[in-house]
């Protein structure tokens, strides 16, 4: 087995890695860091929580030398601003022993101000999201005509957040000659257009096949009839602290996520977290999750990917996730490390193709489980499943949720009798909506509206 020994490195690099207690990489480490070192381009395909971001890191850290310029060299670009964070910290810990400057930005109603003080004292390395690092480019602060290595992490929910066009114009002021090494868990339609477009002949590695479940998660699913029912389930299955000591409970939207965690009985043992919230509330939020202050942390996607808390024991999607790929990332955040972990998801008659395109993506059919009898069914509705006349809510009667087997599940084409064509994800999607119904196509289509 290689270890980090074996790597032509600085001494100071080595050195660093032994204070972080790191001895042998992984495999996505192990495929990386010899092409990203020898300047060509590279693209990564890796699942959350495999190590990607030391397998970038630690070669462009070899390659980036002291120097007294104010520009920086290095830009590194991140979907959420934890990931920023987080990026930085391990930026800061691999160069204890390195005179390198480094500084994360990301939004924020009152720190841009700072953030431009910042980036105007001299910086190395910036880390940052793709619409703060454009309004620090845009206003004159920072300056990446010398960016000779850029990183894109987690390249695929940045299309997903809508980060398309700012992507396309940081690349405007980027210079045409650099390295450019992008990092994903999955490969989609956007991804490989990104990489067509502006990568040049890069090096690919992917260590698992794309949307591929860990081996390590126990995956169940429940039938549920509506929000308030779910949330009665919930209040069920979490009532074990012992099983589920370390869970993290994924909905659809900060409506939901407010909502939730206003009418959960489990009080301080509860955090929440939410793009709506304010970035202290936030890091708080994370910080008594991670410390073992409370045991359940209420998200929103945006903790799904990147973000490296250890030992959880228990991923609840009390939504299904719109696209498949986040169904993946989310369960991601547990069974690392050769632990088990458990994915548990809620969902409703009208989220039922959600759950089987995450079951698509993955070849993979969730185990039914059927509804607890002693769990009470709860008729009433939130105002947004009142609003929606296409929520089905004839599953009343309580004996239709407990049927087990087949008859509680219905088969989807993949795992009928009869042989069908397979189809991939996104040409499923393309026939249903006619085009990919993205976020970060909203801002193309409003032009294709306004040429019509």
């Amino acid at each position: 087995m290689k270890t980090f020994q074996d790597y032509k490195i600085k001494k100071q690099l080595h050195k660093a890695i032994a204070d972080m207690g790191f001895q042998n990489p992984t495999p996505i480490q192990e495929a990386s860091i010899s092409p990203i070192m020898s300047g060509a381009d590279f693209v990564g395909i890796a699942q959350t929580g495999t190590g990607k971001t030391v397998a970038y890191l630690l070669p462009v850290l070899q390659n980036t030398e002291y120097s007294e310029q104010p520009h920086p060299r290095v830009m590194i670009l991140a979907p959420t601003r934890e990931l920023v964070i987080q990026i930085v910290e391990q930026v800061e810990k691999l160069t204890a022993y390195l005179s390198l400057r480094v500084e994360g930005v990301y939004g924020g109603s009152s720190n841009i101000n700072a953030q431009k003080r910042a980036v105007s004292e001299g910086v190395d390395i910036i880390v940052g999201t793709p619409r703060r690092l454009y309004d620090l480019v845009i206003s004159g602060h920072l300056r990446i005509k010398n960016v000779k290595k850029l990183i894109i992490d987690e390249v695929d929910i940045m299309m997903d957040f809508g980060y398309k066009t700012q992507l396309k114009n940081i690349f405007d002021y980027l210079p045409q000659k650099r390295q450019n090494v992008l990092f994903s868990a999955t490969m989609t339609e956007y991804v490989d257009e990104l990489i067509t477009d502006f990568l040049i002949n890069p090096v690919r590695k992917t260590i698992s096949i794309s949307g591929t479940p860990l081996d390590t998660i126990e995956q169940e699913a429940y039938e549920v009839l509506n929000f308030y029912t779910k949330a009665n389930l919930l209040n069920h299955l979490l009532a074990d602290a012992e099983t589920h000591n370390k869970v993290i409970v994924f909905v659809a939207s900060k409506t939901n996520a407010n909502r939730l965690f206003d009418i959960l009985e489990f009080g301080s043992q509860m955090s929440l977290i939410h793009s709506g919230k304010e970035q202290n509330y936030r890091t708080q939020s994370i910080e008594r999750f991670v410390e073992g202050d409370s045991r359940i942390l209420i998200a929103t996607d945006v903790i799904s990917r990147g973000i490296d808390i250890e030992k959880i024991s228990t991923i609840v999607s009390f939504d299904a996730p719109f696209y498949p790929e986040n169904y993946i990332h989310r369960i991601g955040r547990t069974g690392r490390a050769g632990e088990r972990g458990r994915a548990i998801s809620l969902y409703t008659d009208r989220e039922k193709e959600l759950i089987e395109a995450a079951e698509t993506l993955m070849n993979y059919t969730i185990p039914r489980t059927p509804f607890p009898e002693e769990v009470e069914i709860n008729h009433q509705l939130t105002p947004e499943e009142k609003s929606r006349p296409n929520v089905q809510v004839e599953l009343s009667d309580k004996k239709k949720l407990e049927r087990p087997g087949a008859s509680f599940h219905e088969k989807s084409a993949k795992n009928s009798k009869t042989q069908v064509e397979k189809q991939s994800y996104q040409k499923a999607m393309k026939a249903k909506y006619k085009k990919p119904i993205r976020k970060g196509d909203k801002i193309q289509n409003r032009k294709a509206k306004k040429k019509r």
